[in-house]
């Protein structure tokens, strides 16, 4: 399952031998941890982590780019965009991702989840993409590759794929452009079900997902041998997203107002509920995935353990025990 590595999550569970026994209560091997803003607790042992994900920015190109015009209009305020990045040089951006792939090296991770895609706080709402697939996969992979090249690394790199522009796991030759563009060896994918569920929405219902899921599969071919990891829910928000985009509503100018308005927003259409139909066992079959994360919205510790039950008592039904 996956969870925040900080102070908070081991209260929740009492521990972090509470997070231990609840894995084995699942039948989990671990957690797919992800850095919580703080100092990865000292009591967090590291035999329980399986995977990180690392830490991302969903808008990032243009800072990247040192675009000042795009950035003013985004942010208003340039304290805005050093609050948001953490300075103002396309530096920052680096040694953030330089310190996250040395916490993931420290805690034994067997491999990391990177983001390829770029999105406004706008662009959520507008549908309106401000930059192509290929844009972003090229500088992803410039980026990608002056973190990497630096020095061997222990882990497999693993590119998720977003409903957002960038990776999306639909176009094979730009699943292509972004592996064969990444110079690390060890590179593969993990397969977001619900991402890719949230690309379509027309989609009405699990089957419905399930088999465009398939669908892109074919498409993609001997590609899909480079599927290392699944994370696995799904997703069926064509409903909300045909309601509540195509143009930008009323925003807060204070631009951490409008971020947590928007991330309310994203989570209704990103909705990360465990899958019900037994199909997906086919799906899991057919992908194989070394690993497997429960991804799974939860409020709650209980919530938590609600929904991996469901999720696994799905697949068990569908020919799975995972």
């Amino acid at each position: 399952m996956n969870l925040p590595l900080c102070e908070r999550t081991g209260k929740e569970y009492g521990n972090w031998d509470g997070v231990r026994q609840e894995c084995a209560r699942l039948g989990l091997d671990g957690v797919e941890g992800i850095w919580g803003g703080e100092d990865i607790p000292k009591s967090f042992p590291p035999e329980l982590l399986v995977g990180y994900h690392l830490t991302f920015f969903p808008d990032w190109l243009d800072f990247y780019r040192k675009d000042a015009g795009a950035l003013e209009r985004k942010f208003i305020h340039v304290e805005a965009i050093e609050r948001y990045y953490g300075g103002s040089s396309p530096e920052v951006l680096l040694r953030t991702y330089r310190e996250d792939l040395e916490r993931s090296v420290s805690l034994g991770a067997k491999y990391v989840v990177f983001h390829v895609t770029d999105v406004s706080l706008e662009e959520n709402y507008t549908y309106h993409w401000l930059h192509t697939n290929e844009e972003i996969i090229d500088t992803a992979v410039e980026l990608i590759n002056l973190l990497l090249d630096v020095r061997d690394w222990p882990f497999e790199f693993l590119v998720e794929n977003q409903w957002w522009p960038g990776f999306t796991f639909t176009e094979p030759e730009n699943t292509a452009r972004l592996l064969e563009g990444i110079h690390y060896l060890r590179k593969g994918i993990v397969l977001d079900t619900g991402h890719l569920m949230n690309v379509n929405p027309a989609i009405r219902s699990q089957g419905e997902g399930l088999r465009f899921i398939h669908r892109m599969l074919d498409r993609h071919g001997t590609l899909c041998r480079s599927i290392r990891a699944v994370h696995l829910h799904q997703s069926i928000s064509g409903t909300y997203v045909r309601a509540h985009t195509g143009e930008l509503p009323d925003l807060p100018e204070d631009y951490g107002q409008r971020f947590a308005v928007s991330y309310a927003h994203v989570q209704q259409i990103d909705q990360h509920r465990p899958w019900t139909d037994p199909a997906v066992g086919e799906l899991v079959a057919r992908l194989a995935p070394a690993y497997l994360t429960h991804e799974l919205s939860a409020r709650t510790r209980r919530q938590r353990e609600a929904a991996i039950r469901t999720q696994r008592e799905t697949l068990q039904k569908g020919g799975r025990c995972v």
